[in-house]
């Protein structure tokens, strides 16, 4: 970002942004956070302005706009669960509230706070060991400095945001500092009026900036076709010696196909049951007839006085053919169940 654009980062914008003039506290919290852009924010890359407008609508929705630069103890149902809190290093007795939220992104937890302690000295080695005094976080310069840090190591990942802020991405950049997409919607409304501001128009002239960039719905609502169109713009007031690899000007938001092998579920064997049925009647009826026909036949040749050897032998056959049948069957359901087993797997 340029000297000029960096300048353009101030209280009155900030307040134009959020609609309302600051109050005292406010203005302290948020001047922290501009002291800090200001002197460190060129050394993490983070005033590029299409970065730089990612890492203020996550932190204006995280503390309200600067109103809060600590968590309100109540505690709450979801504080007390902070207790015991192993994946935060709260493994002693009162770590819950000793380490609630700080800063303008709120720092929480014992391991974080050793975590931003440990990257605190290495930009100044007289910074204060925040895990033994948890509150000096809320001084000056590490108010400021805390969502630095985490934008840059603190987060889930321990990779900096502005590759998720080059492409874009506010759903994984919300997920990253959040967990989840709690408030999303407000992040994207700070994220949409923080870039109409930087881009030199009112923060309620998305209609207009819609049709100076040659969108087709001029509505004033903002969608992932008009959050590309301000990325690429906000592209635009980097220097291009800047820009990084990962810079692109795809949609902010986009989703993007991924080809998933999914078992296709068989509500009904594609060789129906009855097919099993029908091969066993057909099968029975073919051996009972020919079984029947070949023994009254065997009776009547013994009546008319045929050779006991000969009439033997025919009764031989006709139980043979009557059991081939009988297996023919037995194998044709077998094969039927077979084929359908295959098929549904």
């Amino acid at each position: 970002m340029t000297r000029s654009n960096a300048e353009t980062l101030s209280l009155a914008l900030l307040e134009r942004v959020t609609g309302r003039v600051f109050t005292a506290a406010q203005k302290t919290n948020a001047q922290s956070v501009i002291d800090a852009l200001t002197i460190y924010g060129e050394r993490f890359g983070v005033l590029q302005p299409h970065r730089l407008v990612q890492f203020l609508a996550q932190i204006m929705h995280e503390s309200a706009a600067f109103a809060y630069d600590r968590e309100i103890w109540g505690p709450t149902p979801a504080q007390k669960r902070y207790e015991g809190r192993k994946d935060l290093g709260n493994v002693q007795k009162g770590d819950g509230s000793r380490y609630r939220g700080r800063g303008p992104i709120q720092v929480t937890g014992r391991a974080n706070y050793r975590a931003f302690s440990k990257w605190a000295k290495s930009i100044d080695p007289a910074a204060p060991n925040f895990e033994t005094s948890p509150d000096k976080i809320t001084t000056d310069p590490w108010e400021g400095l805390s969502p630095l840090w985490y934008w840059q190591e603190g987060n889930p990942d321990g990779k900096s945001l502005n590759r998720l802020a080059d492409s874009g991405d506010i759903e994984n950049i919300t997920r990253k500092i959040n967990g989840g997409l709690n408030g999303y919607v407000d992040r994207l409304r700070y994220y949409d009026r923080l870039a109409l501001a930087f881009l030199g128009y009112g923060v309620n002239e998305m209609p207009r900036f819609q049709k100076e960039a040659g969108l087709k719905d001029t509505s004033g609502t903002s969608g992932p076709l008009t959050r590309a169109a301000l990325h690429k713009a906000l592209l635009k007031l980097t220097r291009p010696h800047d820009l990084s690899e990962n810079v692109s000007t795809a949609p902010v938001v986009e989703e993007v196909p991924v080809e998933v092998k999914v078992p296709v579920p068989v509500n009904k064997p594609v060789v129906p049951a009855q097919v099993e049925k029908e091969v066993r009647q057909k099968t029975n009826w073919i051996t009972t007839i020919f079984s029947g026909t070949g023994f009254l036949g065997a009776l009547g040749a013994w009546l008319a006085g045929v050779d006991p050897i000969k009439l033997l032998i025919i009764v031989g056959i006709v139980s043979t053919s009557g059991l081939g049948f009988l297996l023919l069957g037995e194998w044709i359901v077998r094969r039927v169940k077979a084929i359908q087993k295959a098929i549904e797997a």
